[in-house]
């Protein structure tokens, strides 16, 4: 990206904080489902690569099946944009309102354990709602880790943002995130990332849908180095105003096998989890980017 476009980007986001927030909620919406259908409709490069990645997880989805998935994608990934352009104007109330989750005592009981919690989620839904609802309905405050983007100011756009909401957001790369996190869960607290999609190119390989990707070895690491609990997350939208979201069982430690041995075999089974979330709601699944390492590996050929 050039610098003129890293420009227009990031000035187009302050837009959309700057306008969108001061829209009706059913304005917002509407205009969130506009968007959605009008890009949806040109069948860009975007929307074609939502509807190759439904494809693995509806495998037995007629092409109309897979548009109507793509279509319903679309809405729900502007939908996360419109809440998100709009929640630093939301009152503490509907905040609170705004999330209902399923099982929440594995979460609540284990941070009354005090030996910490990483919750780790998936491209779905809204997390930044659901990380304002666990700042504010819960009372907890938490870490997360923002991946870094170009420009820098864009960057700082979202770490405002975040951090505007409650958070602790640590940059992906270009600092100690690890070493603060483990920190963080010794002392009793929690952690919160995002973990379907490797970003660092050494994650840790799993089988997601019957196919080989690779996701972050991160959350299971921490799990190990300080007993934090680990509890997978998934989210996702119905009709209502309200989004919805499961916690799901604890990811344990595996009684043996070498850290990497043990690391994979977490690292299945929250991709196990995530699967599950994801089938249950695929059009709540916003990954619009490769993911798989055969689609990875097809592309690597064609740019080489």
């Amino acid at each position: 990206m050039s610098g003129a476009q890293e420009r227009v980007t990031d000035a187009l986001y302050g837009l959309g904080w700057a306008t969108v927030k001061k829209l009706p909620e059913p304005v917002a919406r509407r205009l969130g489902r506009t968007i959605a259908d009008a890009v949806w409709k040109k069948r860009g490069k975007g929307v074609l690569r939502l509807e190759a990645n439904l494809a693995r997880v509806v495998p037995d989805a007629t092409p109309r099946r897979l548009a109507e998935l793509s279509k319903a994608g679309m809405r729900s990934y502007l939908r996360y944009w419109m809440e998100s352009f709009r929640l630093p104007a939301w009152s503490k109330e509907r905040i609170r309102e705004g999330f209902t989750a399923k099982d929440l005592h594995y979460l609540t009981e284990g941070l009354e354990r005090g030996k910490g919690v990483v919750l780790a989620l998936p491209h779905m839904g809204n997390y930044d709602l659901a990380g304002a609802w666990v700042t504010t309905k819960l009372e907890t405050p938490f870490t997360t880790v923002a991946e870094r983007l170009k420009p820098e100011t864009l960057y700082d756009r979202f770490v405002a943002y975040r951090e505007g909401l409650g958070m602790e957001v640590l940059p992906h790369t270009g600092g100690a995130a690890f070493g603060t996190l483990a920190r963080r869960l010794r002392a009793g607290g929690l952690v919160c990332l995002v973990a379907d999609r490797d970003l660092s190119s050494s994650g840790v390989e799993v089988k997601f849908f019957g196919e080989s990707t690779r996701m972050p070895a991160g959350p299971a690491m921490l799990a190990q180095q300080t007993g934090a609990l680990l509890l997978p997350v998934t989210l996702w939208y119905d009709s209502s105003p309200i989004m919805r979201g499961r916690v799901h069982p604890p990811i344990d430690v595996p009684e043996t096998g070498t850290r990497a041995e043990k690391t994979s075999v977490m690292t299945q089974a929250l991709a196990d989890a995530f699967a599950t979330g994801i089938a249950d709601h695929p059009e709540d699944w916003h990954m619009l980017q490769r993911l798989w390492l055969a689609d990875l590996e097809h592309f690597e050929e064609r740019s080489a």
